[in-house]
């Protein structure tokens, strides 16, 4: 993993950090009912979830590579396809960041693993970190595994920075939240194209594998 992916991925990464999703949304409506301090922990409980995922897909991919390098191959060129797939999704999408969803009141230690199980359990999380860190890692190195974990800290320390300004943000001015559907529907734009074109780039930039 040179200087240059490494910047790729962090831009990425942050890209896909603001944009709306399931996770985003946990986090706003718990600052808007309960405060920016709930809102923060659900971004902790979030980011402990997300190491989950990090650690399976680091052991998941190491064993992949030493069973078949052609199979960890397919699963790159798979990968690709499927940020492809999420690229055109957003641009299509009509969804918006809503904080509408009711959310009862919950002590703290409650929320927090809330917000680990929620991540946890999502299946869609799992395959995105399967498909999205090992396309920025250097399959050939000894140091793959090291590579990827670094990958997956990195994206979820990103993550935990936007869903924490996000708990601030809806925890001090709910007011204004009818202002963030346009936001939303911009961003999915935005979004959407830098992941078409990451998984186009990133079809031609392994073919060398």
């Amino acid at each position: 993993m040179n200087p240059n992916e490494f910047l790729l991925f962090a831009f990425a990464t942050l890209m896909l950090n603001l944009t709306p999703g399931s996770d985003m949304i946990y986090v706003a409506t718990r600052s808007t009912t309960q405060g920016t301090q709930a809102g923060i922990v659900s971004a902790l409980g979030i980011a402990g979830g997300c190491l989950v995922h990090t650690f399976a897909a680091v052991l998941g991919l190491s064993v992949l590579i030493a069973e078949s390098a052609v199979a960890f191959n397919i699963v790159k060129f798979l990968g690709v396809g499927y940020l492809c797939y999420l690229g055109i999704t957003s641009l299509l999408s009509k969804n918006t960041l809503s904080t509408q969803t009711s959310s009862e009141s919950a002590p703290l230690k409650k929320i927090f693993w809330q917000g680990v199980y929620t991540n946890v359990l999502n299946p869609k999380v799992a395959l995105f970190f399967l498909a999205f860190l090992p396309q920025f890692a250097d399959v050939h190195s000894e140091d793959f595994k090291w590579q990827v974990l670094v990958l997956g800290i990195w994206f979820n320390i990103s993550g935990t920075l936007v869903n924490a300004a996000v708990a601030v943000f809806f925890g001090k001015a709910g007011r204004y939240l009818n202002q963030l559907p346009h936001f939303s529907r911009i961003q999915n734009k935005v979004t959407g194209g830098m992941m078409l074109g990451l998984g186009v780039y990133l079809a031609f930039a392994k073919q060398k594998l």
